[in-house]
């Protein structure tokens, strides 16, 4: 028999939509995307400690998060009720995603924790059914349980493998918080984009950034002109887009070197990060 695992350490990376497209609303009001997710190199960093009894605990402050609303937290109680588990664990939580950046952090975190926590607890839920239980956390989950860059449909939960080339992102953070919400009500949201077939993408890792844009990013730089501000800088380098709702921007560059040449040109005044393009999710291999 192999050891029982007590403890885990996992990474929760960030991601970019490479585009992203409202094309319809369901009958319940709930936007049909599509969008092109992919993995960068940016991560929060998440630990496990099993309890033996069932209570499920945050021991890190996140700030303006409260514990009970934390996607970690509610993502372990969803996995431990659909489980009927008696085990409990304590969340630790290192924040390196700037939150309420369109780059994903919530989501990943939750996912990372699903991932975790099927291990540490010895459930061997097969990777589908996390899947599943990670939509109901958000559209967003998913991806990560999936663990591929993917095209994605729906609501973000149809999701196909879609191979892409290696490429550096220069990725900035304006100093505003978007709330999705907001730009998934305003009236000015484009939600009636063609759609497209992963067939239409270019085949053979030949994607890049800037073909087809973010039905978001009008809305969202209307509503804070920061964020156009950003775009606007990056465009002097490289075509340059708005990840998921906003508020974070980025452009694609084939090298790092070209990435940070970019970067050590930002003013004083903005802050950015250059990140590297992941071929996968590190924990893409973890569950069944």
């Amino acid at each position: 028999m192999g050891k029982t695992i007590t403890t885990l350490t996992c990474p929760a990376p960030a991601k970019l939509n490479l585009f992203l497209h409202i094309v319809g609303r369901r009958p319940d009001g709930y936007h049909l995307l599509q969008t092109l997710f992919r993995f960068i190199d940016l991560n929060d960093t998440l630990h496990f400690a099993l309890r033996d009894d069932s209570q499920i605990k945050r021991n890190t402050d996140v700030a303006g998060v409260p514990a009970e609303q934390d996607l970690c937290v509610r993502a372990a109680r969803l996995l431990q009720q659909h489980a009927g588990c008696t085990l409990g664990v304590e969340i630790g939580i290192e924040k390196r995603i700037p939150m309420g950046g369109g780059l994903g952090g919530g989501s990943s975190d939750a996912a990372t924790t699903l991932l975790a926590l099927n291990r540490l607890w010895g459930l061997n839920l097969p990777r589908a059914t996390l899947m599943q239980l990670g939509l109901q956390l958000g559209a967003d989950v998913p991806v990560f349980v999936f663990g591929d860059n993917a095209f994605a449909e729906g609501v973000g939960e149809q999701l196909q493998a879609y191979l892409l080339p290696e490429a550096w992102y220069v990725v900035l953070s304006p100093p505003v918080h978007v709330p999705t919400a907001q730009i998934f009500s305003h009236p000015d949201l484009t939600r009636n984009t063609i759609s497209i077939t992963i067939r239409a993408l270019p085949t053979g890792g030949g994607f890049r950034t800037g073909l087809y844009g973010n039905d978001m990013q009008p809305v969202a730089c209307a509503l804070y002109p920061e964020i156009g501000r950003h775009l606007e800088w990056l465009a002097q380098f490289a075509q340059p887009l708005m990840t998921g709702s906003g508020a974070c921007v980025f452009a694609e560059f084939a090298t790092e070197k070209e990435a940070m040449a970019v970067l050590q040109k930002l003013p004083g005044n903005m802050r950015g990060f250059v990140a590297r393009g992941l071929q996968q999710h590190p924990l893409r291999d973890f569950a069944a």
